[in-house]
């Protein structure tokens, strides 16, 4: 038998075992059975002993230049990439993505490193016209000290680093709370930090629940701004408990994101948009396709296509190469997204394909369920309006595109949408009509860029924005200099 190896926090530059010994198992959701490994149920006296790590290393950390620390997340970088393949199997067997999928977030984590490493040498002030003539005025950045990460299952290298790397590069040091569900791909990014050299304290990983540790995070007297994505009844907690203490706070939460399919579109790259945008990871990304707006002269071609292509996707563990759609990514979300479907049929939605578990043997002990397609869905149905976050896709048919983005506005999420049109005025009346951080032309919703501005509107998040330049905006505070001979 393979023996199962025991992953440590890592506290103020050393590895560390939970101080109480409690330990809790990482499984593969391709296969119930297998453990990927044993893994750290932390307390708040790890958290405490991590945060006073952080605070111990600010001084130091902030008296770096921009470029010194830049030199450390470049070398961080180069270990990730030597690494990528090893990351990438273990990400795959953590939560179930393919093993491609796994290996592209992972190269991509590798960019965000680099990336930051390089905007610590770019400006973080402007020079101010004083109203004396004999002053100097000008502005400058400042880090805000210790932050606080707490990250989710589904992108468990590169969420967590576009939001490590910037808030290091502008000064702050870290404490990191991963998902427990990918804790073991979180050590290994670790290791790639911990063998560039970084400063004891400057990043700390503490791996726990997210009651214990991600809300001790949020309430702790240490801690000066946490960073959050995931679901927005665990993010609203985060922060209202952060603004009770006064801390900086930054939600990114759920998305129930659009695809608009106007009369003109070109109806396969439409279809394969839905696809790939609702389906790939599962369906686990917080931009990931969840409605279908179909203009109604195009309606039944549409549908007829997004069935047939649908129906030939491959379920199965993502280590295969043979394998499109890997499991959900633990039993829970199995069971949510088995729910929903439940839901949309008692509420007297069409179910047009998939929906259910397949049917192999040698997938019985995983979280499979087949890509679901539902068909006369109305906008007040469960699936319409709640996130899933799964592989299934609500079809909604529209009179003509001013109702498709009436339909497409009536959520209470605002992340991600896209349009499939031919006609500028009708991608300009888009663009300018709806409620959503990021909008997009002829692609699918899901896609981000590192170095673009990524947030939501209403409740998908907190209103600030991560990722490029914009992201000093929330990991510094902006200090006004007056001088006078």
């Amino acid at each position: 038998m393979e023996s199962i190896n025991n992953y440590s926090n890592y506290i103020g530059g050393a590895w560390l075992p939970p101080q109480r010994g409690q330990m809790t198992i990482s499984v593969n959701p391709a296969n119930r059975n297998e453990v990927v490994g044993n893994i750290p149920l932390s307390t708040r006296d790890d958290l405490d002993k991590a945060v006073t790590a952080a605070n111990d290393a600010r001084a130091a950390w902030r008296k770096l230049s921009g470029a010194g620390r830049g030199a450390f997340l470049y070398k961080a970088a180069d270990i990730l990439e030597r690494r990528l393949d090893e990351v990438g199997r273990t990400m795959t067997r953590e939560m179930g993505k393919t093993l491609a999928e796994a290996k592209g977030e992972t190269a991509r984590g590798v960019a965000i490193l680099r990336y930051y490493a390089g905007e610590g040498m770019r400006k973080i002030g402007d020079v101010i016209p004083a109203s004396d003539a004999d002053a100097f005025m000008f502005t400058t950045r400042v880090p805000l000290g210790v932050v606080g990460a707490i990250t989710p299952w589904n992108f468990p290298v590169a969420i967590p680093l576009w939001k490590i790397a910037p808030a290091l590069i502008y000064g702050n040091t870290v404490v990191w709370k991963p998902a427990s569900e990918t804790a073991v791909t979180s050590v290994l990014v670790m290791e790639c930090f911990h063998e560039a050299g970084l400063p004891e304290g400057v990043l700390n990983l503490v791996i726990g629940g997210g009651k214990e540790i991600g809300q001790g995070l949020a309430e702790h007297p240490g801690v000066q701004g946490i960073t959050f994505t995931g679901s927005n009844a665990v993010g609203k907690s985060v922060g209202q408990a952060a603004f009770a203490r006064g801390a900086k706070y930054q939600l990114e939460m759920g998305g129930k994101n659009p695809i608009i399919v106007a009369a003109d579109a070109d109806l396969d790259l439409a279809a394969d948009a839905a696809i790939s945008g609702g389906f790939k990871s599962t369906g686990q990304k917080c931009t990931a396709t969840s409605r279908v707006i179909v203009v109604k002269d195009v309606y039944e071609a549409f549908r007829d296509k997004l069935v047939e292509k649908t129906a030939s996707i491959r379920v199965g563990n993502g280590l295969s190469e043979t394998t499109w759609l890997g499991p959900c990514a633990n039993e829970k979300q199995y069971e949510t997204v088995l729910g929903y479907i439940r839901s949309g049929k008692e509420e007297g939605a069409k179910l047009l394909l998939g929906g259910t578990p397949p049917e192999e043997e040698e997938l019985r002990d995983g979280f499979y369920i087949t890509p679901a397609i539902f068909e006369d869905v109305d906008s007040r149905m469960a699936i319409a309006q709640e996130e899933i976050f799964g592989p299934v896709l609500s079809l909604m048919k529209a009179a003509d595109l001013p109702e498709a983005i009436r339909l497409a506005n009536d959520v209470q999420f605002g992340l991600s949408a896209s349009l499939y049109t031919k006609d500028i005025a009708s991608a300009l009346a888009f663009v300018q009509e709806m409620d959503a951080g990021l909008v997009r032309i002829n692609a699918e919703t899901a896609g981000v860029e590192l170095q673009a501005p990524f947030g939501g509107m209403k409740d998908s998040s907190s209103h600030s924005r991560e990722q490029g330049q914009a992201a000093i905006e929330f990991f510094t505070s902006i200090k006004t200099v007056f001088m006078k001979p």
